[in-house]
C-alpha cells in the first residue's frame, strides 16, 4: 500500500476551502490533519477501483461495439456472428471450473511426461471432488 501524506500547507488549504475562512498559513490541528490525511489516503485506494471499473465498462461497450458491428456486416453468404461469439469469448475469457481444473491436472499425469501431483494440485482435486454430489 502507497501511504498519502498531503503536505501540511496543502492540507491548510483545503480545510480553509471547506470552511470558508482560516489563514492556510497557521498551523492545523494534529486530529484535523489526521484526518486530511486519511481522506487523502481513502480517495488514493479508491482510485483503482473506480478507474478500473470504468475501464472495464468502457472496455465492455468496446468489444459488444465490435460484435454488433461484426453481425450487423453478414451477408447471406458469410454469417459473421460465430465470429463474434469468438471474439467476445477470447477478449472475455471464463476462468475454468474447478471440475475442468481438476480434469487437466489429470491429464497433465497420464501424460507420460507429466509431473507428479504437488499439493496445489491435489488441493484443487479434492475441492472438485468435495463438490460433486455423494451419489
Amino acid at each position: 500500500m502507497t501511504d498519502i501524506t498531503p503536505p501540511p500547507e496543502l492540507a491548510a488549504i483545503w480545510v480553509a476551502e471547506i470552511y470558508g475562512n482560516g489563514d492556510p498559513a497557521i498551523p492545523l490541528h494534529p486530529i484535523t490533519l489526521r484526518l486530511v490525511e486519511r481522506a487523502a489516503q481513502w480517495g488514493y485506494d479508491q482510485r483503482g477501483k473506480v478507474n478500473e471499473s470504468k475501464l472495464q465498462e468502457a472496455r465492455d461497450q468496446e468489444l459488444e461495439a465490435c460484435c454488433e458491428w461484426l453481425n450487423a456486416a453478414s451477408i447471406d453468404d458469410c454469417d459473421l456472428e460465430p465470429i463474434a461469439d469468438d471474439l467476445r469469448a477470447a477478449r472475455r475469457p471464463k476462468s475454468p471450473s474447478l471440475k475442468e481444473q481438476a480434469l487437466a491436472l489429470i491429464d497433465d499425469c497420464t501424460d507420460p511426461h507429466g509431473d507428479y501431483l504437488d499439493d496445489n494440485a491435489l488441493s484443487t482435486i479434492r475441492r472438485a471432488l468435495e463438490a460433486l454430489p455423494d451419489d
